[in-house]
């Protein structure tokens, strides 16, 4: 499966990886994996991780994104990893490049570079790196495997989400070959001071409800005065505050932002990525999102699943 992508990798000297902005624990651990795969299995080759700040993953080791020149891309491979859209990646010289590829696992939404390997059944593009590991028989760092890992855990949900299967654990078997403190890591990922502690308990009080059970949170640019942090905190990093209420099978967290107003969707039940698509966004099947202009029209994007959830009903 993954071939024609090695093969790019070996024929060129200089590698660029990119991913999504905003990154998650996917998109840093893809882009962190590969780095170090591609380091030690083909020495000589130089490998720059492009794009904005690691931000609450500045924990994980080689997080910290490279500074390159545009003169580098002329001869360069692009990989833009963890990505289903072109308007998503961070720094878009990825176009620029002499050669382009792609490793997405999301919900095909369009066609980014000429060579591409989507298969939005794994649970992470940190899973398809792995697979592409094992595949190519390259030897694994405990970096890149704790890198990996890292992403695995993450977009599974601690393994918890659909897309798990009998795979996810083989490869996840495979990484823990290598040796990496995973308490130490999920330490780093879950566990939250007072202040987090405190922000969540507010977002719970914030909750509200369609007349069909759809829970929502709208955070306005007044109201977002008061929290003292960062928009992707209170949008990506608040919506799950809403996960495992009773009686709950889709919810969205609205936060108004610069850049319009930011949409993170939910369900443990049913595909709502339709609607994230039909508001110019994307994702998986039951967690995608997408940023639309104003209050008016995330109010009618919660319309639509408001009509989804009484279609379940």
């Amino acid at each position: 499966m993954f071939e024609a992508i090695r093969k790019l990798i070996e024929a060129h000297e200089v590698i660029v990886l990119h991913r999504h902005q905003n990154p998650d624990g996917d998109a840093l651990g893809s882009q962190i994996g590969l780095k170090h795969l591609i380091l030690d299995n083909y020495p000589g080759k130089t490998v720059y991780a492009v794009g904005d700040a690691a931000g609450r993953y500045a924990f994980m080791e080689d997080s910290v994104m490279d500074e390159v020149p545009d003169a580098v891309y002329e001869g360069a491979l692009a990989v833009v990893l963890d990505t289903s859209a072109k308007a998503l990646i961070s720094d878009g010289r990825y176009a620029s490049a002499r050669a382009a590829a792609r490793i997405d696992h999301h919900l095909f939404c369009e066609t980014i570079t000429e060579t591409e390997v989507v298969d939005s059944s794994f649970e992470s593009c940190c899973g398809l790196i792995a697979a592409m590991a094992q595949e190519s028989g390259w030897k694994l760092s405990p970096l890149s495997a704790k890198s990996l890992f890292t992403g695995m855990v993450t977009d599974s949900g601690r393994f918890r989400y659909d897309a798990v299967s009998a795979r996810t654990f083989r490869l996840a078997a495979f990484l823990r070959e290598q040796p990496f403190d995973t308490n130490e890591l999920y330490n780093c990922l879950y566990a939250m001071d007072y202040e987090q502690v405190r922000l969540r308990a507010q977002f719970a009080l914030k909750i509200w409800f369609t007349p069909h059970r759809v829970a929502y949170i709208y955070t306005s640019q007044e109201e977002k005065v008061q929290y003292h942090t960062d928009d992707f905190t209170l949008s990506r990093g608040m919506v799950n505050v809403m996960a495992d209420i009773a009686g709950v099978h889709i919810w969205v967290n609205f936060t108004e932002s610069d850049k319009g107003v930011l949409c993170e969707l939910r369900s443990d039940r049913v595909n709502i990525n339709p609607v994230a698509v039909a508001f110019g966004g994307g994702g998986h099947q039951k967690a995608s999102g997408a940023t639309v202009p104003d209050r008016k029209t995330a109010l009618k994007m919660l319309e639509r699943l408001d009509k989804l959830a009484e279609e379940m009903q």
